[in-house]
């Protein structure tokens, strides 16, 4: 069986849904979450974002981004990501929120990381299953999310064909990271 993926940025728009849509096509088995306490969105000015619930429907986000401003959301790419995202799953979700256990657990920036951990450290393990928590800092771009998607596919791909992983992930990380030129934050956590 294959290893057990999420991918996570704040909002689970953006970064975490490139990864999760490109992983898909090539057949892993994924998940994708944001951490953050709101869905946050660019707005019509920088101090005017667009914030949502978590589990509001990529779907209602469209129509109210569209019933807004179409012009605007379509020339960010708003209304493009949301189409895409909308073919996915049925809404953002916070990972805080899954009952899901995964083997990796990858995060789009540093700050996401130090919440995942925040999370897993907040609970008490029951299973004492481990579960590898690895970063890889990636801009929140559409360009960025892009070649992000690449570079997580590549890890998840070097990880999923190691034999045993408990023992090789230390050398796979250190090989990756100098390859992809990206520092690698990696920790390990237990369900």
């Amino acid at each position: 069986m294959g290893l057990r993926f999420a991918v996570v940025c704040s909002s689970n728009m953006n970064r975490s849904m490139e990864a999760h849509a490109y992983l898909s096509k090539k057949s892993f088995t994924v998940q994708s979450f944001g951490t953050g306490d709101k869905v946050k969105l660019p707005g019509s000015a920088p101090n005017k974002p667009n914030v949502y619930d978590f589990g509001t429907s990529y779907e209602s986000i469209y129509q109210d981004l569209q019933d807004k401003d179409r012009t605007l959301y379509t020339q960010n790419g708003l209304l493009h990501m949301l189409d895409r995202n909308r073919r996915i799953k049925a809404g953002p979700q916070r990972l805080q929120e899954c009952p899901d256990k995964f083997d990796v657990v990858v995060s789009c920036e540093e700050r996401v990381y130090d919440q995942i951990l925040e999370m897993f450290e907040s609970r008490e393990p029951t299973e004492n299953t481990p579960v590898h928590i690895i970063n890889i800092d990636i801009q929140d771009n559409h360009e960025e999310a892009t070649i992000g998607a690449f570079l997580i596919c590549d890890l998840c791909t070097q990880l999923e064909e190691s034999q045993d992983l408990e023992d090789d992930i230390d050398e796979l990380l250190q090989e990756f990271e100098s390859k992809a030129n990206r520092q690698i934050l990696h920790c390990v956590q237990f369900y």
